[in-house]
């Protein structure tokens, strides 16, 4: 009887059993995954750093060693160049960046958050309907819209000055308009992920809708917020086939109000045959360094606010 026992015991313990070979070759496999993706994101950061390294370096040289050797080491590090990029207008442009990005973003992530807000906590007639139009709005093309656009900028400006071309408050709402689609549409997921007790809470205790929604919902979205506002403003900052489109001067006396982008450009093209490549490198530094700034400082929030909205 004993024997028959240690049998019919030892029965599912074969079952239960996996073969020996089974988990080596799934480790195998996990070993070959990561080595092909740490390789992956090794080529792909190489990519990315190589150019950006090669442009800073390139703002240090002289023309001569430009034209010479585009691959070599900067023999001395001065900062000529970026003297002469900003004496060329590039602290204009800069500052009429700055302003249009202040504007513009603080009325796309208040509008936006508002937007989906109501859409993602309140049910009412039409609600799915406004919210796929929004999103229907993220995939609409911005070239399709750019003829359209332009004369619909044109003929505000017939009414207000401050509306129409060359206009800060007018590319402003333009900016505002194309990117609030993606804002509503990635705060929309975001704010129904929210618990919705605390909420309730403050509305038994008397707090107004427009309270509850400063108060208590905005901090506690505020790694989604974060994240949309980087993306804002990244796409808003290297802006350029809009600044083109709507910040025309329609005089001669008109003062000149174009974005970072178009000054680039336009110092590429004042060069003529007469080339200046260190300044318009140094241009193109003093054009990359907000934006890398800005992300350097906010890629903890910017990781925790994609990672808690997917896993909430």
């Amino acid at each position: 009887m004993s024997t028959s026992i240690d049998d019919t015991r030892a029965v599912p313990a074969q079952r239960g059993s996996r073969p020996a070979g089974r988990p080596a070759r799934s480790s195998e496999s996990g070993v070959v995954l990561n080595v092909f993706s740490h390789g992956f994101l090794a080529v792909w950061a190489v990519m990315i750093l190589f150019p950006l390294a090669w442009v800073v370096l390139g703002s240090f040289k002289t023309d001569s060693q430009i034209n010479g050797s585009a691959w070599s080491w900067p023999s001395s590090f001065h900062f000529d160049a970026f003297t002469r990029a900003w004496s060329k207008g590039i602290g204009g442009f800069f500052a009429n960046t700055l302003i249009v990005l202040a504007g513009s973003l603080t009325l796309t992530m208040l509008l936006g958050a508002m937007a989906a807000y109501v859409l993602a906590r309140y049910e009412f007639k039409g609600n799915r309907l406004i919210y796929f139009g929004f999103v229907a709005g993220a995939m609409f093309p911005v070239y399709l819209a750019l003829v359209p656009l332009f004369f619909m900028v044109r003929n505000l400006g017939e009414i207000s000055p401050y509306l129409g071309l060359n206009s800060y408050l007018g590319l402003i709402l333009v900016y505002v308009a194309y990117s609030l689609p993606f804002t509503v549409f990635f705060l929309h997921s975001f704010f129904r992920t929210l618990p919705t007790a605390i909420h309730e809470a403050a509305m038994l205790d008397g707090c107004s809708h427009t309270r509850a929604f400063f108060q208590i919902m905005v901090p506690m979205a505020k790694p989604g917020l974060i994240s949309v506002g980087i993306f804002n403003v990244l796409g808003q900052w290297n802006q350029y086939i809009l600044p083109v489109t709507l910040m025309q001067q329609t005089s001669a006396g008109e003062s000149d109000h174009s974005m970072l982008a178009q000054g680039l450009v336009n110092l590429a093209l004042q060069s003529g045959y007469k080339s200046d490549a260190p300044a318009l490198f140094a241009g193109m530094t003093i054009a990359m360094l907000p934006v890398l700034v800005v992300y350097l400082s906010f890629q903890r929030q910017v990781q925790a606010g994609l990672t808690s909205a997917t896993l909430k």
